[in-house]
């Protein structure tokens, strides 16, 4: 009796130390867990710029090499100039021959100012001798009907009269035609200008093609898939190398749906690196992506044919570092990560690494 006894008082006392635990646990989860999200399926990410090639060309020189740090504006590599150089001259006098025809054109209507002053002389020459010989027509119009002149002698003013008047108005036609070789004159002025812009445009495209045979790293960064050889012919739009800011890493990490009830902008995260374990580094929630994975994806499922099966889906969360601590300069885009976040702390604006 007394050993059953025994045996039913450390059933007793098992059974309270489990009911007492679970209740640790479950006040623990109620209190605690439910609130923290997290997830092992994040990696450390950049913005990596792919440098490509402008222009075609052959490639003269490769100023760096895999994983060299840079700065803005570093020579990365330089492309033969030598085509270049020629289009810039070419389209340089393309421009001189514009220049120069609307100077011949400025001198041409500065002439034509002066053939028209000469016209309208010879125009007003010509309506004064035919106002003369008018009036020595009509004199000897009178004088035959007096009978005091010839026949002849009408005739003979008569004719002259009628010669003036074809003078005046070929004199008439002149300033007309000097007019309208004004009008041409502007008109074509027009044409050479507009010849003179299209030149200088295709000077400035001539000198960008020109500075793009050095290609310049565009932001501080380290280099990465170096791909350009010396001596190599490359075609314009060509994958040469990346630019890796790793000063600017930060987190993507792909939560399910599920788990993003309780999420807001600017959460804290807590952050470890699988490639230096006991580190945790310090964060928070950026932005969260306006699709799931699978809406980018290049071929998306189509839920509307066939049977039906749900899965749960992830979408990306961005998480940017707030320090990196001696992590600084060690982190890759690529390494894995575990983010925890724990929904309940207030979000705050602050800015972030």
């Amino acid at each position: 009796m007394a050993t059953s006894q025994k045996a039913r008082t450390v059933r007793i006392v098992l059974l309270s130390a489990l009911v007492l635990v679970a209740l640790g646990f479950g006040a623990r989860w109620w209190l605690h867990g439910r609130f923290i999200e997290s997830t092992d399926n994040a990696y450390v990410r950049a913005d990596i710029t792919a440098i490509t090639s402008r222009i075609s060309g052959e490639i003269l020189e490769v100023a760096v090499t895999n994983n060299q740090a840079v700065r803005k504006d570093d020579l990365l590599l330089r492309i033969d100039a030598a085509d270049y150089q020629a289009r810039l001259a070419n389209a340089r006098a393309a421009v001189s021959v514009r220049e120069a025809a609307l100077v011949a054109n400025d001198e041409q209507q500065t002439l034509q100012q002066s053939l028209i002053a000469e016209a309208r002389a010879t125009l007003r020459a010509a309506e004064a001798e035919g106002t003369r010989l008018q009036a020595d027509w009509k004199r000897a119009e009178t004088l035959v009907k007096d009978g005091v002149a010839s026949k002849q002698r009408l005739e003979t003013a008569t004719a002259a009269y009628q010669s003036a008047r074809a003078q005046v108005e070929r004199a008439h036609a002149g300033v007309q035609a000097a007019l309208q070789q004004v009008a041409s004159l502007v008109a074509d002025r027009a044409r050479i200008g507009a010849e003179l812009q299209a030149a200088q445009a295709g000077v400035k495209l001539a000198e960008i093609d020109l500075a793009a045979t050095e290609v310049r790293a565009p932001r501080d960064g380290s280099v990465g898939d170096l791909s350009a050889r010396v001596g190599e012919r490359i075609t314009a739009g060509r994958r040469l190398l990346s630019i890796v800011p790793l000063d600017e890493v930060f987190v993507e990490a792909n939560f399910k749906e599920t788990q993003l009830t309780r999420m807001s902008v600017g959460q804290q995260v807590e952050i470890r690196i699988d490639a230096y374990p006991g580190q945790a580094l310090a964060g928070r929630l950026q932005s969260v992506s306006p699709a799931s994975g699978a809406e980018f994806a290049l071929l998306p499922p189509d839920n509307a044919t066939g049977n039906f099966n749900k899965i749960v889906q992830r979408v990306p969360v961005k998480i940017l570092f707030d320090t990196f601590g001696e992590l600084g300069g060690r982190l890759r885009p690529g390494m894995s990560v575990e983010v925890t976040i724990d929904t309940r702390t207030t979000p705050t604006t602050g800015s972030a690494h």
